[in-house]
């Protein structure tokens, strides 16, 4: 399997920004990491070894990022204010230097389909219904789209804007629902219901989403399927395999 990383100091974050891509051909998936991971952490975990069929064969090409949640939702000793102010550098940096780098290797630029475990669900998710002018779906595993549990329940504009369940319910723009509407048949919310999984948060983004207007695909898996990676070896290759997002 083809293997590149690339690198860029980003002044947005203050550090140099990996990337590593895999493939050589296909539709471009953008991969969030889990909790405070690095972009090589779904290799590491057998995941990239899990979709690499699909990868050789031209059907998807991969772009794997670099969290920042250690210095933002995760930093549990900064002042929730911070973190949330500090997290919208991110999304410019995913915005503004990733996404032009993913269509610039790519040929042109085309939709990019987000997808991530645990915290980078939450991730794939929000970055989709923020910017659906940029992602044009999203393979959500696992995921939890409430801040209030990283920020106790503080909320200002910055943490308003990027908790998924306090402002789908809120939409009103018609450009920007009109483009997630359109989206709908590439948005998969994914997640088990075995220890340590949370599905009542899919479910509740679901509600939100379809009240909105918006159809997507729920999908609980069994209660067998925990919250760990041999859960998500099985869900990414499943959906690459069976859902069309080129």
């Amino acid at each position: 399997m083809r293997k590149e990383v690339h690198s860029w100091y980003s002044h947005r974050i203050g550090r140099e920004m990996p990337i590593a891509v895999y493939g050589h051909f296909g539709f471009p998936l953008l991969m969030f990491p889990t909790a405070a991971a690095d972009f090589e952490e779904y290799e590491r975990f057998h995941l990239i070894g899990a979709i690499s069929h699909l990868i050789n064969a031209g059907k998807v090409k991969v772009y794997a990022i670099d969290s920042v949640n250690r210095h933002t939702w995760m930093a549990s000793g900064v002042h929730p204010g911070r973190r949330a102010y500090l997290h919208e550098f991110y999304d410019q940096y995913v915005t503004q230097e990733v996404a032009p780098f993913i269509w610039n290797h790519q040929g042109g630029r085309q939709g990019i389909i987000t997808t991530g475990a645990s915290v980078g669900a939450y991730h794939a998710v929000n970055f989709l219904l923020r910017h659906p002018d940029i992602f044009s779906g999203t393979i959500a595993m696992s995921g939890s789209y409430d801040l209030s549990q990283f920020v106790d329940d503080y909320m200002d504009h910055n943490v308003y804007i990027n908790s998924p369940l306090h402002y789908v319910p809120n939409m009103h723009d018609h450009w920007q629902l009109t483009m997630i509407r359109d989206h709908g048949k590439r948005i998969h919310v994914l997640t088990g219901q075995g220890p340590y999984e949370a599905p009542h948060q899919s479910r509740r983004l679901s509600t939100a989403l379809w009240d909105k207007g918006v159809w997507h695909n729920l999908d609980l898996w069994g209660h067998d399927m925990r919250h760990d990676w041999p859960t998500w070896r099985l869900m990414l290759p499943h959906y690459l395999e069976t859902r069309h997002f080129g």
